[in-house]
């Protein structure tokens, strides 16, 4: 049965739940998200390649240059949770346009900046655009989707989060080999422009309207709390390079303490009938929201710290270009980006299993790969790798798309954008710890040692150490699934129903 005819059969219970019908544009309507997604997670990871041209072009400090990078990624990961809560109160179309419109503006703006200063501010506002756009993506997939018609979405989805994360290098690299001259950095920036005025154009076309919620009030203590949590934790990651770990690391027991506050007053608020801006019940009610949120935190951890440390090796250690790096890890990005579309198709019927295989594949190929790299010829060593990074690639195809899948299939559309934004958070901030701990343990190993492949063999090792510890939560999820029914889904109506949300409404 097809999830149409199942949501007018009265049995798809997302469906009971919101008067679904199925929009006729929503397939077209998809590929606007998933462009706008991909351009914004693409931003985290293309200007890697420019930094060095970036400063100096613009005579800047390495401290100054890498905030292009790590305040991206900071204002990204302050604004989700929040941006999620607003599109479920208000209208997900409305900031998903608004945001998308920004991001597109700070794009030209980081592209005309005419010193290191105003690109970093105009990159801090980019990334605040990105945050305020990436929940909006996946609740309008729950919003258009239903049943096995949400799991191909999603598999889409994953595919965009795959591709974007591990051609990050590789785009950078063609843009600045086709761009001569020093100021060819700044088509980095300037590609965004026309493809994100296309995506407007387009989205106000397709994108369906959410009713607003009679719900809209929106706890500013919350955000408060949640958002000066984050930034503690956060902070210290993106001033690693700065010896931020160090000196700052009495943030973290700070934010540990903010984010326990934040979930009290989360808690305290449903008791009273009222509406939180994060609903503890995601992680308590929700069937498998909670196990694929830490599943997905942990496996960002490595996932985005290896291309960083790849970059190092290939460009520093072999003397690659930045175009001849980024093509000597496409392989991965090719992978996933095949698996993760059929990923898609086959999570209904697998569950938690996919994700279980896919982290085996990861770990194995990525295993392969730093067996490869660290004892064949170094002039071969990349192209022998390949097989092996197509491998893992393969396996990250069939750990992303299905992880957000079942992490977010059972949540309530009225809650979709809070728990994705929530979901990604997770995401950014275990992206954050990896692409702080990875090229510092590569650094270490270095300078101790001077020896490249050493160094890559240690960092890769404890990516490798993150991905073990998401197989064995994903692991056992799957085994208790199976002792307890093989892996009974939650509805939407359990929480709808729920004595206090039964308050609430």
């Amino acid at each position: 049965m097809t999830a149409a005819a199942a949501a007018a059969d009265g049995r798809d219970p997302d469906a009971q739940e919101s008067g679904y019908r199925p929009d006729p544009h929503r397939w077209r309507a998809l590929w606007v998200t998933l462009v706008a997604g991909f351009m914004s997670l693409l931003d985290v990871t293309i200007v890697a390649v420019a930094l060095p041209t970036i400063q100096r072009d613009l005579h800047a400090s390495p401290a100054q240059v890498q905030w292009v990078v790590s305040g991206y990624a900071l204002a990204f990961a302050l604004a989700l949770v929040t941006a999620g809560r607003l599109g479920d109160a208000l209208d997900r179309r409305r900031i998903f346009l608004l945001a998308l419109s920004g991001f597109v503006l700070c794009s030209a703006a980081c592209g005309a900046a005419p010193d290191i200063t105003l690109l970093v501010v105009a990159r801090l506002a980019q990334g605040l655009a990105a945050g305020f756009m990436a929940p909006q993506n996946s609740a309008l997939i729950q919003q258009m989707f239903r049943g096995a018609e949400r799991g191909r979405a999603f598999g889409f989805f994953g595919a965009t989060v795959g591709i974007s994360s591990a051609a990050g290098p590789l785009t950078g690299g063609a843009i600045l080999a086709l761009a001569d001259g020093a100021q060819g950095w700044r088509w980095i920036f300037y590609v965004n422009v026309p493809i994100g005025i296309l995506a407007v154009l387009l989205g106000r076309r397709l994108l369906p309207r959410t009713r607003r919620s009679e719900r809209g009030h929106m706890d500013l203590a919350g955000v408060l709390l949640l958002g000066l949590g984050v930034l503690a934790f956060m902070y210290p990651l993106v001033q690693a390079d700065a010896g931020g770990l160090g000196r700052l690391w009495w943030l973290f027991p700070a934010g540990a303490a903010l984010l326990a506050l934040f979930t009290r007053r989360q808690r305290r608020l449903v008791a009273r009938g009222a509406e939180p801006l994060l609903d503890p019940r995601l992680f308590t009610t929700v069937r498998g929201y909670a196990v694929g949120a830490g599943i997905g935190t942990l496996y960002f951890i490595g996932f985005s710290g290896v291309w960083l440390v790849f970059a190092l090796f290939y460009q520093h250690g072999l003397g690659f270009s930045p175009l001849r790096s980024g093509l000597a890890v496409t392989p991965f990005a090719l992978g996933s980006a095949s698996a993760a579309v059929v990923a898609g198709r086959l999570v209904e019927r697998f569950g938690r299993l996919l994700t279980v295989c896919g982290l085996a594949g990861v770990i194995l190929g990525l295993g392969g790969t730093v067996l490869l790299l660290r004892f064949a010829p170094l002039a071969d060593a990349p192209w022998l790798a390949a097989p092996a990074l197509f491998l893992g690639g393969i396996g990250g195809g069939f750990v992303v798309s299905p992880n957000i899948t079942m992490t977010l299939r059972d949540v309530p559309v009225r809650m979709a954008g809070a728990a994705g934004g929530a979901l990604q958070t997770g995401q950014r901030l275990g992206a954050a710890l990896g692409t702080a701990a990875l090229p510092g343990l590569f650094y270490l190993v270095l300078g101790r040692s001077h020896d490249y492949r050493g160094a890559l063999v240690t960092a890769l090792g404890a990516a490798l150490a993150g991905m073990l510890a998401s197989l064995a939560l994903a692991t056992a999820d799957w085994r208790r699934d199976r002792r307890t029914g093989a892996g009974r889904r939650t509805c939407p109506e359990e929480v709808a129903n729920d004595p206090v949300h039964a308050r609430q409404s």
